[in-house]
């Protein structure tokens, strides 16, 4: 049998004869490690979780014309090419144009449904969503004055792009309830409007919904301003700040728990292993009149505590995952991805805490006098 065989022999020795101790000490690594690796799994997944989250309030970037003008396709396109396709979630335009029915007076406006329902999620359509021509959304409002329903059939009066008046029927699908202006709207395909004003390839504002930070916004928005004069981006702050905002509050509390917790974890581990040295005192004192050196109850007691620290340390990595997921499942209703970096950070945070945990102990087992022991005393 080789030393460092024997060596590991003699540390599974004494770690199974006592193993109620060891058990509790183990327990307690594991549950801190489970803590740590859980915690940090979500501290780096809760921005992605969380940005989704707040994307169903709306979108956190707006373009708007430089200018008295309107936005170009082209420029829209070429300010689009700086957004990362990964951190984009949707992106919708708008073109306003007034119509008439009845003889009162309303604001349609075109815009692409499949786009809308990705920057405005929280959009209340009483109804369904326009699927083909001819085919449009009522807000609320507009409703009604015109005593709309679902089902409805209307007659826009529209201004071509010769100033000619236009009679266009529609059939209403939904009637919008946001709270907000868009009440006071008929919303049917920006392409449809286009093609009944003559006003294609131009809007007049565009909304986008990206899942990123505000740093990340800012740098987005600049190189936009920078690379196309025609277009002014804006952040909307008050999704943006809060999103910011409720980020690092709940980052900087996982820090905190998982510093509270280790440090319970190392008075534990520590206190056990006290325990342990003050159960073994004359099997120390023994060991030392025999000429064992401090170097070698050194190197016994800290490799129990390593090898504990270590084992501990795996079973947080499993346990650590499955708690995090559980977490994620019930806040975020979303499964999160492993993160595979973070199994040796997990057992190498285990071993060291451990590792210190035992310093204290091992320091009192190396003070042991074998003659006052082993006479008893």
């Amino acid at each position: 049998m080789t030393k460092k065989q024997f060596y590991l022999k003699m540390i599974t020795s004494s770690i199974m004869r006592r193993r109620s101790r060891m058990l509790i000490a183990l327990l307690a690594v594991a549950i801190g490690s489970t803590i740590l690796s859980g915690l940090v799994t979500i501290y780096y997944d809760v921005p992605r979780q969380m940005g989704r989250e707040f994307r169903s309030y709306g979108a956190n970037m707006t373009f708007v014309p430089s200018g008295a003008g309107n936005i170009l396709q082209e420029d829209l396109d070429k300010a689009l090419s700086f957004v990362p396709g990964e951190k984009l979630v949707g992106v919708s335009s708008y073109r306003y144009e007034t119509i008439t029915v009845n003889r009162i007076a309303f604001m349609a406006g075109g815009v692409k449904f499949d786009s809308v329902k990705k920057t405005r999620p929280y959009w209340l359509v009483n109804g369904d969503y326009p699927a083909q021509s001819k085919e449009v959304l009522a807000g609320q409002s507009v409703a009604q004055a015109l005593a709309l329903k679902t089902g409805s059939q209307i007659k826009m009066d529209v201004l071509d792009e010769k100033g000619e008046h236009k009679n266009y029927s529609v059939k209403i699908t939904g009637i919008l309830q946001t709270g907000g202006p868009e009440e006071d709207c008929i919303f049917m395909d920006s392409d449809e409007l286009a093609q009944v004003t003559g006003t294609g390839g131009i809007c007049d504002v565009a909304e986008l919904s990206m899942s990123a930070s505000g740093e990340e916004l800012a740098l987005i928005r600049d190189q936009i301003e920078q690379n196309v004069p025609g277009i002014t981006a804006r952040l909307v702050k008050r999704v943006t700040q809060s999103e910011g905002t409720v980020l690092k509050k709940l980052q900087s509390l996982v820090w905190i728990v998982t510093f509270v917790v280790l440090v319970l974890t190392m008075v534990c581990v520590a206190t056990t292993m006290m325990a342990v040295v003050t159960e073994r005192r004359k099997e120390i004192g023994l060991k030392k009149a025999l000429g064992a050196s401090s170097r070698n109850l050194i190197e016994e007691f800290l490799g129990e505590g390593l090898f504990l620290g270590g084992l501990g340390g795996v079973l947080g990595v499993i346990l650590g995952f499955a708690f995090a997921q559980a977490v994620s499942l019930n806040v975020f209703h979303r499964p999160i991805s492993f993160q595979w970096g973070l199994v040796p950070l997990t057992i190498i945070v285990s071993v060291i805490v451990t590792g210190l945990a035992c310093l204290i102990p091992v320091r009192s087992a190396t003070t042991v006098d074998p003659v006052i022991v082993l006479r008893g005393e």
